[in-house]
């Protein structure tokens, strides 16, 4: 059975994916359920689970979890700038945008939360990363900026002063990285995504900063 569990890897996969390996049972959830119990498998959500790294030698990575928790989605906000090495702060749960309902899920692997956003800008700014084995969705840095400015409750920022503030003293944000960042993203965030007049700020900052 580990060999058999083994080949998923690190990859989330649905109940049915695993009762797949065993054709001749009639009741493949409670083999299902079995395996869970005995810690062969991790639940992420009803009917969502990964193998225990213990046996397929992979690491688990949390940004491709959060795809398949709650999909469609991307990894961004403060996870992603953490994930780009753009602030300094650990981030304790998993951000994530989707164009479904906002959610959060609770897992052994930590809270993975997720904020909703507009058909139109989802796929604004957003890459695939892969490491040759799996591959995950993620917000560029610039996104993953708009994301966090737009989902976080009484950020305003109306000046280019608010906007440095901001980026300078709350996120701590590396800013000579800031100044190499794309302004084609903000532009095209500020067509589509929430708190625009913000966006814009951000764009003044960054064009101000390009031009030092």
């Amino acid at each position: 059975m580990t060999n058999e569990l083994r080949q998923f890897g690190n990859i989330p996969v649905t109940a049915a994916t695993i009762g797949s390996l065993f054709p001749s049972l009639t009741e493949k959830n409670k083999k299902v359920r079995w395996l869970e119990k005995h810690d062969e498998i991790i639940r992420l959500k009803r009917g969502l689970y990964v193998v225990n790294p213990e046996i397929t030698g992979k690491t688990l990575s949390t940004e491709l979890m959060a795809n398949h928790i709650y999909a469609p989605s991307y990894v961004s906000m403060s996870t992603a700038l953490r994930y780009y090495g753009l602030i300094p702060e650990t981030v304790y749960e998993t951000q994530s945008v989707t164009i479904k309902h906002a959610r959060a899920f609770d897992t052994p692997y930590g809270r993975f939360s997720y904020r909703s956003i507009s058909r139109g800008a989802f796929h604004v700014g957003v890459r695939s990363i892969s490491n040759g084995e799996f591959a995950f969705m993620i917000a560029t840095p610039e996104k993953a900026l708009c994301d966090l400015v737009a989902n976080t409750p009484h950020v305003n920022l109306r000046f280019v002063k608010d906007a440095s503030i901001y980026l300078e003293e709350d996120l701590r944000l590396d800013m000579d990285r800031f100044a190499k960042m794309d302004p084609d993203i903000f532009t095209a965030y500020t067509a589509v995504g929430k708190k625009c007049a913000s966006i814009v700020t951000l764009l003044k900052l960054l064009k101000h900063k390009q031009r030092d």
